[in-house]
Order: C-alpha cells, then sequence, then structure tokens
C-alpha cells in the first residue's frame, strides 16, 4: 500500500483498536493462525458472503468533511415559520459545547447502573420536574421519541386502562380533534389499527362523547395556532368515564394555564425548541405528563429518587422502567424509547434560562406574532383566529406570497390557495417581522413601537401558577456557573470517554469526532422537515445514498430511514409483514413466533404491531430449537405471520441451522423478520437476505456508530425485499399512503443519519468489513482469557463465540453468596460499567468489546475479571465473610474510603486501588449501592425541596 493509499485509508486504523502486532498476540491466545481462520471457523459457511460490498472504498476524514461540506451547501437556510410543531431555536453555546458536542455526555448508555450515572440522572430529573410544573402534572417520564409517537403512547395507555380485555374491546373509540397536527393523526392513526381503535375525527366544540369512548387527544395551541378553552369538553369526556390526552407545547406553557389545571390527564409533546436543533426533524425528545393515577402505566422511563447504602440521596431508573423491561410481551410500552441526550439538552436550556428566562422568551415570541396580526389587520387582511400564542393563519393569496417569501429566503406554511400560516419562535427578530410584514406591503414597526402591546392571549387561559421553583432553575445563569454544573453532572457519569462499556447486545463503539463534527453545522442543523424539497437537495443525496447502502449491507432491496428508535424499527417492520399478508387477503395471519433468545424488545414490538406471541424454545446449547419451531409452524399454519430472530442471537452465537429456519417459516406462508441488534457481526460476513430473511431494522446507534446518548438517539431504519417494498412507511409530508407512518418526521431524527453515512463512507467496504471481524477477534480474545475461570455458557460448533458472549455467574450464588449484580457492582471499583447484567439468561453477564477498543483496554477489563473471580474464591474458601465481603460492599465510593472509621475485614486499598492501572486513571463512583426497594415505596420523580436534601445528609 503506497502513502496516499495509506492516507485514504486512516479511519480505518483509527476505529479499529489491535492493531498488527496486537493483532497475532491475540490469535495466538485464541488458537488460531489468522483471522480469516477464525472467521471461518466461527461464521457458517453457508451464509458467507461471496463478494465484497459494493459500496464506495473508504475516504481520509479530511476528505470526507470537505465532500460533506459540498453536499451541505445542497441544503437552503431559509428563515423557517412553518412550525407545525417544529420551531427555530438558539442553542446556547455552553450547552452546544459541554453537551451536545461533548462525550462525556453523548458516549453514556441508559443509566441502568445507577451507581456510576448520577450526573445524567440528575439531568434528567431536572427534564421530568420541568416537564411536570410546566404542564401542571404530578408524573413525568424522561422523554419519549417525538411528538406524534407521545401522543400515541398516551392513546394506548388509556386504551389499556379501559379495556382490560383486548378480544372484547367495550370502548373500541379514541376522538381526536380536527386541528390536531397532521404528522400526529398520521402516526396515532398507524398505532390504533393494529389494536382495532376506531379513531373518530371531529370538532371539540359539536363532539359527543359517550361510554363506547376510551380517550380523547386535543392540541394547545392548535394546528391552525388558536388558543382554545377546552374545559368544557374535557368535562364531557370525563362524565362519559374516558380521558384526555393534550398536546401542547413547553414554551407557551410559560404564558397559559397548564393541561394539568385544565383537568387533562395527560399531556405531551415536543421539547425541541428548549434549545434543540430542528436537524430536518431530529433527533428531538418528546414530554409526557400524567396524572398520579398513571403513575405505573406511563411508557418509558421514569427517574426517580431514593437512597443509597449509606442512607445518602441517590437517584435511579423506578419502578415502572423497571417492570416494563421484564415484562416481556405483556409489556405496555418499549423502554427503548427514549432521547435522553436531547432531554437534557431541554433540561438544560431551563435550567440556563430559568423560569424568568423563558417567560421573557416566550413573551417576545407572543408579542411580535400579535404585532404581525395587528399590522396585517390594519391591511384589511384576515386573521382566522382572534387569540394566539406564536402562530397566525391568515387569509392570503399563496400564489403571489410564496413567490416573493421564497426569493427573501422566507417559508411559510401554505393551506391551500388562500391560507398562509405563518409560526414565530425566539430567533424571530424586529426585522424578521419587517421582513415578514413587507411581504404583504402592511407596514414597518420598531422596537418602540411593540413593547407596550399585550400578547393575544385569553384572560381566561393566562397562566397564574408558578414555576421552576426548585434552586436548580434559579442559580446557573452565567455561562461560569452553568460549565460548571454541566462538568459536576459529567464527572458523575463513566462514559466511553473514560473507559470500555462492554454491554453485550448493545454495542458501544467508537463515535468518532469527524462523523459528528457536521451535526452542528448550520446548513445539517437549521432545515425544517417540511420544507420544501428544493431546499433539501443535500439532505435528499444523504438519504438516498445511505438508503442504497445499507441496502447493499443487508441484501435487500428497499430502505426506509423514517424509525427513530430501534424499537420503533421492529415495530415499522411488524407493520410491513402485516399489510403485506393483508394485501394477499391473509390478514387473518397473526401469530408471531419469538425464541426465547430473541432481542428482549421483540415480545412487546409484536404486540403493539397487534400479533399474538408464540414462544420457541432454545436448546441447551443456546441454539433455537429447531424441532419445537416447526411443530409451531405447522401448529399454526394457518394463522402463521411470522418469526423474529435475532443473527447471531442474543446468546452469542451463529447457528447453523439459520437458513432451515427461515424456509420453514416460509413453508408455512409466513414472512422471517431479523432483529438487526447484531447486525454488527454480520456487515461484510453474511446478510439478512443472503441468509432468508425478509426485513431487517438496523440499530444504527449500534452497528453503525449513532452515540448511545445517556439513552438515546437511536435510529431503526428497516430493510426489506422486494415483494414487501410497497409497504414501507408513508409520511403525509411525502404524499404517500397515510396509514404507515411510524415517526413524526418523514425520515426520522434525520440529522443523525449522517453519522452513520460518515462510518460507512469514511471505513469503507472493506473497513466495515474488518470491523465485523475485529468484533469477533476481540470478543474470542476475552473469552479464551476469562474461560479457565468463569464458565462460559454458549459456544458455536466450533468452540467460538460471535461478537459477544455470556459469562455464567450462577454457581458463586450458591459457593459464595456473591450474585451477578455484586460481580456488576465490583467492576465500577475497577473503572468499568458492568457488561450486560442478567439478560438474555438471568444471572449471568453479557461481554461485547467491540472492534473499537484496543488490546490494552481488553486486558484491563480481563485483568478484573480475573481479579474479582480470586476475591469471589475468598469468599469461597471462608477467607472473607459470606455477608460482609468486599463484592457485597461494592461499589466504594470517595467518602467510603476516606471516612475516619473503617469496620471492613479488607484494606482500603484493596478496596479503591485493586490492580495496579487502576492508580493511573480512577473513577470513583459517586454513591454507594442504591436501595431500589426504599425508592420503590416511596416514588419521588421531581427534584425535592431544599429541605429534603439537607435531611437525607443528616
Amino acid at each position: 500500500m503506497n502513502l496516499f493509499d495509506i492516507q485514504q485509508n486512516e479511519f480505518v486504523s483509527r476505529h479499529i483498536g489491535p492493531n498488527e502486532s496486537e493483532t497475532n498476540q491475540m490469535l495466538d491466545t485464541i488458537g488460531v493462525p489468522s483471522l480469516e481462520a477464525l472467521v471461518d471457523k466461527t461464521v457458517p459457511g453457508n451464509i458467507r458472503m461471496q463478494q465484497p460490498l459494493a459500496i464506495p472504498a473508504s475516504m481520509s476524514e479530511s476528505d470526507y468533511l470537505r465532500h460533506l461540506k459540498e453536499v451541505s451547501l445542497k441544503n437552503k437556510v431559509f428563515r423557517n415559520y412553518i412550525g407545525q410543531g417544529y420551531y427555530d431555536t438558539i442553542t446556547p453555546s455552553v450547552i452546544l459545547r459541554n453537551i451536545f458536542e461533548n462525550p462525556g455526555w453523548y458516549t453514556q448508555y441508559t443509566p441502568y447502573q445507577a451507581e456510576i450515572s448520577q450526573g445524567r440522572l440528575e439531568s434528567l430529573l431536572n427534564f421530568q420536574t420541568m416537564v411536570s410544573d410546566l404542564t401542571g402534572l404530578p408524573i413525568a417520564n424522561a422523554s419519549l421519541l417525538d411528538e406524534a409517537t407521545a401522543a400515541a403512547e398516551a392513546m394506548t395507555m388509556f386504551f389499556n386502562a379501559l379495556n382490560r380485555d383486548h378480544d372484547h374491546l367495550t370502548r373500541p373509540k379514541f376522538f381526536v380533534d380536527n386541528n390536531v397536527f397532521p404528522q400526529t393523526k398520521d402516526v396515532v392513526l398507524t398505532r390504533a389499527t393494529p389494536l382495532d381503535i376506531e379513531v373518530v375525527y371531529g370538532d371539540y366544540k359539536t363532539a359527543q362523547p359517550d361510554d363506547s369512548y376510551f380517550g380523547a387527544l386535543l392540541q394547545y395551541p392548535n394546528d391552525l395556532g388558536a388558543v382554545e378553552d377546552y374545559r368544557s369538553f374535557i368535562e364531557k369526556v370525563h362524565a362519559a368515564g374516558a380521558y384526555v390526552a393534550m398536546a401542547t407545547d413547553l414554551l407557551a406553557l410559560t404564558l397559559l394555564t397548564p393541561p394539568g389545571e385544565l383537568g387533562a390527564d395527560a399531556a405531551l409533546g415536543s421539547a425541541q425548541r428548549f434549545g434543540v436543533p430542528l436537524g430536518f426533524g431530529g433527533p428531538h425528545a418528546a414530554f409526557f405528563a400524567v396524572k398520579d393515577d398513571f403513575k405505573r402505566a406511563i411508557p418509558g422511563r421514569i427517574i426517580g429518587v431514593s437512597i443509597d447504602a449509606q442512607g445518602n440521596r441517590a437517584l435511579r431508573m423506578a419502578l415502572q422502567t423497571r417492570e416494563q423491561h421484564i415484562k416481556r410481551e405483556k409489556a405496555t410500552s418499549n423502554i427503548c424509547t427514549a432521547q435522553a441526550l436531547l432531554a437534557n439538552m431541554a433540561a438544560m436550556y431551563a435550567v440556563f434560562h430559568g423560569p424568568q428566562g423563558l417567560e421573557r422568551i416566550a413573551t417576545r415570541t407572543a408579542l411580535l406574532a400579535n404585532t404581525i396580526a395587528e399590522k396585517l389587520q390594519a391591511k384589511g387582511i384576515i386573521v382566522q383566529h382572534k387569540h394566539f400564542f406564536d402562530t397566525l393563519v391568515v387569509k392570503a393569496p399563496a400564489e403571489s406570497i410564496k413567490p416573493k417569501a421564497e426569493q427573501a429566503g422566507i417559508n411559510f406554511r401554505y393551506f391551500g390557495a388562500d391560507t398562509v400560516g405563518i409560526a414565530l419562535d425566539e430567533t424571530t427578530t424586529i426585522q424578521d417581522v419587517n421582513d415578514i410584514l413587507q411581504l404583504f406591503d402592511a407596514g414597518q414597526v420598531t422596537a418602540k413601537s411593540i413593547t407596550a402591546k399585550a400578547a393575544a392571549i385569553p384572560a381566561s387561559l393566562a397562566r397564574t401558577s408558578p414555576y421552576l421553583l426548585h434552586p436548580v432553575f434559579n442559580t446557573h445563569h452565567s455561562e461560569t456557573e452553568m460549565m460548571r454544573y454541566i462538568k459536576m453532572l459529567e464527572n458523575k457519569d463513566l462514559s466511553l470517554n473514560t473507559s470500555m462499556i462492554s454491554l453485550g447486545s448493545c454495542t458501544m463503539k467508537l463515535n468518532a469526532a469527524t462523523e459528528m463534527m457536521p451535526l452542528s453545522w448550520a446548513h445539517w442543523s437549521k432545515i425544517h422537515p417540511f420544507a420544501p424539497k428544493d431546499q433539501t437537495g443535500g439532505y435528499k443525496q444523504i438519504t438516498e445514498e445511505l438508503s442504497e447502502y445499507l441496502c447493499q449491507i443487508t441484501g435487500f432491496d428497499a430502505c426506509s430511514l423514517q424509525p427513530n428508535s430501534g424499537a420503533q424499527g421492529e415495530y415499522a417492520g411488524l407493520l410491513v409483514i402485516r399489510a403485506y399478508h393483508e394485501s394477499r387477503n391473509e390478514g387473518h395471519r397473526n401469530i408471531m413466533l419469538i425464541p426465547i433468545s430473541a432481542h428482549g424488545t421483540n415480545p412487546a414490538s409484536a404486540v403493539m404491531a397487534g400479533f399474538k406471541v408464540v414462544v420457541v424454545k432454545a436448546l441447551e446449547n443456546g441454539y433455537i430449537d429447531v424441532d419445537d419451531l416447526k411443530a409451531k409452524a405447522q401448529a399454526h399454519a394457518n394463522d402463521l405471520a411470522g418469526i423474529m430472530i435475532t443473527y447471531p442471537s442474543t446468546y452469542g452465537v451463529y447457528e447453523e441451522s439459520v437458513k432451515d429456519i427461515c424456509s420453514t417459516i416460509h413453508e408455512y406462508g409466513g414472512q422471517v423478520y431479523m432483529d438487526g441488534a447484531n447486525m454488527n457481526a454480520q456487515v461484510g460476513l453474511t446478510a439478512p437476505g443472503l441468509i432468508g430473511a425478509d426485513v431487517c431494522h438496523l440499530n444504527l446507534h449500534k452497528t453503525f456508530a449513532i452515540p448511545h446518548g445517556g439513552g438515546g438517539p437511536g435510529m431503526g431504519p428497516i430493510c426489506v425485499g422486494e415483494h414487501l417494498a410497497a409497504f414501507l412507511p408513508g409520511h403525509v409530508s411525502l404524499n404517500k399512503g397515510t396509514a404507515q407512518a411510524v415517526s413524526a418526521a418523514p425520515y426520522g431524527s434525520a440529522s443523525i443519519l449522517l453519522i452513520s453515512y460518515a462510518y460507512i463512507r469514511l471505513l469503507g467496504t472493506a473497513g466495515v468489513k474488518q470491523a465485523s471481524e475485529y468484533a469477533i477477534l476481540n470478543a474470542n480474545y476475552m473469552k479464551a482469557r476469562l474461560e479457565k475461570a468463569y464458565d462460559i455458557l454458549y459456544n458455536g460448533k466450533n468452540g467460538t463465540c460471535a461478537h459477544e458472549f455470556i459469562v455464567d455467574l450462577r454457581p458463586f450464588k450458591t459457593s459464595a453468596g456473591i450474585e451477578a449484580e455484586d460481580v456488576a457492582k465490583r467492576l465500577m471499583d475497577y473503572g468499568f460499567h458492568a457488561p450486560t447484567l442478567s439478560f438474555p439468561v438471568a444471572g449471568t453477564i453479557m461481554i461485547e468489546p467491540t472492534e473499537s477498543e484496543d488490546k490494552a483496554e481488553l486486558d484491563r477489563f480481563c485483568d478484573a475479571m480475573l481479579a474479582i473471580r480470586e476475591e469471589i474464591r475468598a469468599v469461597e474458601e471462608g477467607k472473607a465473610d459470606k455477608q460482609h465481603n468486599i463484592l457485597k460492599n461494592a461499589p466504594h465510593t470517595q467518602f467510603v474510603i476516606t471516612a475516619d472509621e473503617w469496620s471492613f475485614a479488607y484494606s482500603r486499598q484493596q478496596a479503591a486501588y485493586p490492580l495496579e492501572y487502576v492508580k493511573a486513571n480512577k473513577f470513583w463512583p459517586s454513591i454507594s449501592r442504591v436501595n431500589n426497594t426504599y425508592g420503590d415505596r416511596n416514588l419521588i420523580c421531581t427534584c425535592e425541596p431544599v429541605s429534603a436534601y439537607a435531611e437525607a445528609e443528616a
């Protein structure tokens, strides 16, 4: 390879951890002569890809950034007054630099290990407090995917509350006001159809809900910008025994009476305008708040307050969240649906501005909107509504306004030929107002002429209740204070910039800086999802090229980028299968086979898509029980819709029988859905289409390097065979079928597609294959180092694992009273996040190192695990107490280690610095082990009063 070729391939060696020398040492430890030999031994020959992937060769990082800058200029940055739930915003620089662009925040994992997640947990608690205060409802979650899917979740929550028996629906109807956002109606209808919910559209003013309704959805302010008083309608719905959800706007709620005070049972919406860029549709955090009655049914995650082993305040995911995780097909929602990074940005926006700052932003926006209304009315132009917050709908000829507006770099929303929508936001200036007025020939204004004018909000709906009274929202208003607060929280969290996060099936690989940088560029971040197509040429190129690459990688023919999480991808893929069967007059096919070894979110997604789950057994070696599968496929032959499989399986093995499994399902008329959770062990080696699947979803936040952000964003595009292409999700803004949209925006969280596009272009056809090979190498190297000390639960036919493997810790419960959780907590003292705990097998840990980790880091983790094995042995041999030992007391905080009293039988050094490497980079858990039981008995999910902190410390 010459110097120029080396330059073009520079990213490959920067992404893949082991160098050539380390690779050879690792192969020696495993006992194989070459990387090719290891792959041949691991991946069944009958599914191997015979040709290189037809994707471009690798690019240097500088060439790639130059290329993407050129593509970005095909997007046109206009001033957007389209609204419809998406608004321009100003991301405070201190938040942009210290959270959005900071790997200490964007590489965090979901806070399942609370002791090393206290920073993001506090920020998410701030988010919940902000939402609860602004909506006037006591319980809020830590975010959902987007406003439209949040509305669908509210519908489902109400439906389940009043229709316990889904086979005999007593209340099948859900009312949706005509003036709910179109994209929300679209997604609600999609979610309703598989559950046999009857969506009834109408005018809330004349609607007469009766006992056949289980709920209603309203928009506040509505799609046309009008601020309506819904009190009497809400009373009607409640009188009929049903519930009401209000889709609303957080900024508007600083001035408007909150939904909780109007009587709503749930409030939801998007937190996007709290400092999160438009990004052509996302990622954006939805918010969701409910009355206390729904605290055990609320979808998504709730962060709650508890105490740790020392009695100190400790945050963790509350009981409701953990319940959803273990319910499988009985789950009422999927806890993977969250946007933690964006929720943290929105929360910090509220912390930075505080209640007075937010009210000033809202008031400025409302005053400017009213100023435009008054000037237009003075010109004789009809403004449709008397009461509004930031959005006007006016009677004006679109054919004359639109060309002038676009020439001025302005986007309005057009409702047919004679109606124009104008939605203002915090970025709107007096100059912008004058530019708008000039288009209507309606005069000009000055700051002096605006200041005395009132907003167009009716007195009966003006907010009187206070909000954001907690000190956290009233302290950090200088940049110095804010920067230090963000850093203080970051220091409590273990992220990828600290050490390896070896979570099996979650793939915490490198999120390269070059992949991330363009997300902050204005030509990507400031594009409205409903901007005219001739302004979005850059996104068009990226989405088309990325779709083609993903089709090549999966062996399929068509792709939808719309699903904005892995769980949403599962759901979308299943809807495609459902629609396919219905198109063949086989809508009765409703049985979905799911092996016990499949990805954990599969059963809940299947039920949401209207299928009945039939579980397929696993053999002792972890393989799918093919005999059981064939028997169940045959037994349900007339109603078989398909199967959901994960490949390699969640047990970490490539099953040689996978083609036989696919053939069996096809034989009985079903379709094969392949979960893309473990696609990072397939790319360039095999492919779902090659194996025999019909549809798969891809977790771009795993295989294709989108960061996890503390529990979101994620993306779950689906790829399908040609026969399923016609059933991919549509969207109202694309003039495609309205019954299949699964997300609010046509391309989901479009801006982060740039990351996966970069990953593929930088690695190229050879590099993406190497990534799969090194994922297999790293896992097998760790397995080889650990298997003499621990039982490895499952192996492939030739004794190897795929890209992950399961360590069985169950024997230690008998021999030493040590459980998997004790090992997980002790790993924190060694500076590591625990592997996936007790999934897919209780009492085990599942380790996945990813290709991005070098040998030295793999060795540090293995050394830690081997040292922990000796600590367990000390208990087994009676050298350490079975109840009070170093594992049971883990993790050890700085406060415990430095306390005047030390009552433990082991030394402080053994507790805090068990191996030499720990001294060089010690990470201190900020709390001792969390007491979940205490928190579950005392559910607190908003910031407590300051007195609570003093009580906890005392």
